[in-house]
């Protein structure tokens, strides 16, 4: 139990009454008259309409004089010919449209899954496929993430328009899966920041592990192998390498899956491919 000090033997002296206040001293005396501060009264107010009749009168004045005068004329533009012709040209004699080699719009705006590589010859669809004749859902792209609904919020957020997807299996294990996922504006760069985060986490060691390899004439492009396998008790080891990139309006993004160690060639080779048809 906690301990107290003791109490004192004799109480405290008392302490002796305050003295009693003596008379107030006397007031002091006013002070002048003329140290007051004034109120504000007419005579304040006397200025303040002048200054504002001043006012009223010199701008109706100003609109009045400035009414009388005659417009001034602006001065001429200037700026370069225009390049398109007053008039429409007569048939036979419209420029041919750009090609789909002059003009990359021609081949993105159309059926993207035209763009995407081939299934080799003796590769099957692998089975469960994701995509429906080609096309990957949002939900199902989104699906493919650790996060699946904060990238589903991501790339709405970033105006996706669709995802083509195609993939193939070889042999028993070697799975592929390529992915073109395009975005409504290129201006926003919506493309490019896709590419960049998923760039931005594959050096982790619970990703690829290592920075990867640039993809010559690419710009952006890398390509990854894992440095380590997926390993889960009673399972094979899984081991993966991917490729990113960025053209215009659409992300690259490929996949291969083996139970043996994959080349960087076989990566490289798949992901320059479809590059060149991009």
């Amino acid at each position: 139990m906690p301990t107290f000090p003791p109490l004192p033997a004799e109480p405290p002296e008392s302490v002796p009454a305050p003295p009693l206040p003596t008379a107030p001293p006397p007031p002091s005396p006013a002070a002048p008259e003329t140290s007051r501060p004034r109120r504000r009264g007419r005579t304040a107010l006397l200025p303040a309409c002048a200054a504002l009749l001043g006012a009223v009168g010199g701008l109706a004045g100003g609109y009045t004089v400035q009414a009388d005068r005659a417009p001034t004329p602006l001065p001429p533009l200037s700026q370069a010919e225009l390049s398109y012709p007053k008039e429409p040209l007569p048939e036979g004699e419209e420029p041919e449209p750009l090609t789909a080699e002059e003009d990359r719009r021609v081949r993105t705006d159309g059926d993207l899954r035209k763009l995407l590589l081939d299934r080799p010859k003796g590769a099957r669809e692998p089975e469960p496929s994701p995509d429906v004749d080609g096309w990957l859902s949002l939900p199902a792209y989104a699906r493919e993430f650790d996060n699946p609904g904060y990238m589903f919020t991501y790339l709405t957020g970033e105006d996706l328009r669709r995802v083509a997807s195609t993939g193939w299996q070889r042999g028993e294990y070697r799975t592929v899966s390529v992915s073109l996922v395009q975005f409504r504006d290129e201006k926003r760069r919506s493309a490019l920041e896709h590419a960049e985060d998923q760039q931005e986490y594959m050096p982790y060691d619970q990703h690829a592990g290592n920075d990867g390899t640039a993809l010559k004439g690419s710009g952006n492009g890398r390509y990854y192998v894992f440095d380590e396998p997926d390993r889960e008790p009673g399972f094979l080891p899984v081991y993966a390498a991917r490729a990113i990139a960025q053209r215009g309006d659409i992300m690259m993004d490929i996949w291969i899956y083996d139970i043996e160690p994959i080349a960087g060639r076989d990566i490289r080779s798949l992901a320059e491919r479809q590059l060149e048809r991009l």
